[in-house]
């Protein structure tokens, strides 16, 4: 259990929550395990199975606070908000800043600045643990020029330059990521970035992560009220969550890309667990799918200590703090939004 924001997550499965006076008790097996002041929270978001009594249910509707329920894996699944809140005003901002230029861009070149420098410290790590002076200077290299595109983006005050900058960034990631694969690089090495559909085996567990990635993101922001679909950084189209994309581009290098060169790099996933279908695409077999998954819950109950907080909290957790961190900018809490930022 954690309360962050004036958030209450609630992760523990058997976990039942009760309202007693003022106070949320939290009880595992009869026992109280916490209580929490209704006063100092804003949201409550449990996870799995998590019961919540219809009395606790009523209160937070009647003082217009949310309560959000997700999945164990972190997938949205239901939202109370009471008369008195509601997101309709949170809604109404976060269209409002796309229609503001000035402040789209400056939202997106933040998300940016992170997801570079996420990436640069991820090459940087790699360096330092290379064996070889080749790959050590290959990646160092590569983080040299993420150093130069940062300082570039600092003076970016247009969207098409922001994009431009971090499709540059992305080129040189993904051109160096060969050099931080160190074991069997013949069968992991990969050839840029591939996608649709990804062709080597490296590319199928990048996608395959991503897909978890954007949708812990899509969760995170229903959580908080936000719509998943209106973002700042990549272009509206129907059907298409932009803004969950932008939120997960601060997640690609720690999430998911660490996570790939963990698998690899440690011989926790071998050739075996792949396959290649006729037209050339390369997947996951199911084993290694499950193998993924597994390494991937893992990795969300790593405690990180968050930069804008100053406290430490689960991975798993990240995206919704940066979902409602996002949030209150929008509503003009916070002059900027502050990207989630990796040490």
């Amino acid at each position: 259990m954690h309360e962050l924001l004036n958030v209450l997550y609630v992760l523990l499965q058997g976990a039942v929550l009760h309202v007693e006076h003022d106070t949320v008790r939290v009880e595992i097996d009869r026992e109280t395990r916490l209580r929490a002041p209704l006063m100092r929270l804003s949201g409550i978001v449990v996870f799995g199975r998590v019961t919540v009594t219809p009395f606790l249910i009523q209160r937070c509707a009647e003082d217009g606070r949310s309560l959000v329920w997700l999945d164990r894996n972190g997938r949205f699944k239901a939202r109370v908000e009471g008369p008195t809140r509601g997101n309709v005003l949170l809604r109404r901002a976060q269209h409002l800043a796309l229609s503001d230029t000035e402040r789209t861009w400056r939202i997106a070149r933040q998300i940016v600045a992170a997801k570079i420098q996420n990436s640069r410290q991820s090459l940087l790590r790699s360096a330092r643990d290379s064996g070889g002076k080749a790959d050590r200077a290959a990646l160092e290299t590569a983080a040299e020029r993420l150093a130069g595109i940062l300082r570039r983006l600092r003076t970016c005050a247009d969207l098409d330059a922001i994009r431009g900058n971090e499709g540059e960034a992305a080129r040189t990631y993904f051109g160096a990521f060969g050099y931080m694969v160190r074991g069997d690089r013949p069968s992991f090495t990969p050839d840029g970035r591939t996608r649709r559909p990804p062709r080597d085996r490296t590319n199928a567990m990048l996608s395959f992560l991503y897909a978890l990635v954007g949708s812990e993101c899509s969760s995170a922001l229903e959580g908080a009220g936000l719509d998943p679909q209106v973002g700042y950084l990549h272009r509206l189209r129907p059907g298409r969550p932009a803004l969950a994309l932008d939120l997960m581009e601060e997640f690609r290098p720690i999430l998911a890309d660490r996570l790939v060169l963990t698998l690899v790099n440690r011989r926790q996933l071998s050739a075996e667990d792949f396959e290649t279908t006729p037209g050339g695409a390369v997947r996951l077999t199911e084993d290694g799918r499950r193998a993924v998954i597994t390494a991937y819950q893992k990795r969300k109950e790593e405690e990180i200590q968050h930069r804008a907080l100053k406290q430490k909290l689960p991975m798993g957790l990240a995206p919704h703090v940066q979902a409602r961190l996002l949030a209150r900018h929008l509503r003009g809490d916070l002059k900027d939004y502050p990207p989630f930022l990796y040490r």
